[in-house]
């Protein structure tokens, strides 16, 4: 595995490859990877010939008071899990190769589609980082395929968007959420938490579970679902943010009618903000 920090050493190797015919596929992420990031590495590789991993922790994403500073970064321990999964190129930019101009000074992306609800709302802002980002490495890497979790739901329908509206050749797949035996979405964020708080964790997936079944036994009063979630995650020792059902595609207040359907919530439990998901088809 070749691992690169500048943008024309990148270039370079794309254009071999490109050369060769290869097709590229993308993963990026922030790093501190997990087996959930790992199994991203290993569709990428079903659909490409070479498979790009970026680790950058992106700044322009979190907010004043967020965990950017904390935010853990291990290197040297994600250099041999990408080995082991036979990656081809590791791309680890410095913030000055994302943001030549500075992070004032920046173009920034923004998807209004998908950004300013659910997440968005409690984390102004936070979407506008992340497009600009990808937006930014998918300029540099180019790639025929990038692949993206499903936990981070919202992020995946702003990316796909994205993608759409701007005409770029890159098609967007999805990587179902990896869970723990007790089902815990994997997530870098998950080490934040306390033994005590590990053991609670958990009841966040139950709540949604419990929440799409009874969307699926034909229970379609959504206000009432959402704040039995609230109130059962707030029992279990979680501050949540919301908890929300939705239109799977759009995002939008579901109607009764509709069949493809997202119950989605984000909750504080100690200092980890746990996100997570469960898609619903009636």
């Amino acid at each position: 595995m070749q691992i690169i920090s500048k943008a024309d050493q990148l270039r370079e190797k794309l254009g071999v490859w490109r050369a060769a015919g290869d097709r590229i596929a993308m993963v990026p992420t922030m790093g501190n990877l997990h087996d959930g990031h790992l199994s991203l590495i290993r569709i990428a590789k079903q659909h490409a010939d070479r498979v790009v991993v970026s680790i950058f922790v992106n700044p322009t994403q979190f907010a004043q008071g967020e965990d950017f500073e904390n935010y853990p970064r291990t290197l040297e321990r994600d250099q041999l899990k990408l080995k082991k999964v036979s990656a081809h190129l590791l791309f680890v930019p410095e913030v000055e190769t994302i943001y030549p101009f500075g992070l004032d000074r920046a173009t920034t992306v923004s998807v209004p589609a998908f950004s300013q609800d659910l997440c968005g709302s409690f984390r102004p802002g936070h979407f506008d980082g992340v497009a600009s980002v990808v937006t930014r490495l998918f300029a540099l890497v180019q790639p025929d395929v990038a692949v993206f979790g499903q936990k981070d739901y919202q992020q995946l329908l702003v990316i796909r968007r994205l993608a759409e509206d701007l005409n770029l050749a890159v098609q967007v797949i999805a990587g179902p959420t990896l869970r723990e035996k007790d089902g815990l979405a994997m997530s870098s964020r998950n080490q934040y938490l306390t033994d005590a708080e590990r053991k609670i964790a958990p009841a966040l997936h139950r709540v949604l579970s419990k929440t799409a079944e009874a969307l699926q036994s034909g229970n379609r009063d959504f206000a009432v679902l959402e704040n039995q979630g609230l109130k059962e995650l707030q029992a279990s020792g979680f501050t949540p943010d919301y908890v929300s059902i939705r239109h799977a595609e759009s995002l939008a207040v579901p109607g009764h009618d509709d069949g493809q359907l997202v119950v989605l919530a984000a909750a504080h439990l100690g200092a980890a903000r746990l996100i997570d998901n469960v898609l619903v088809e009636i």
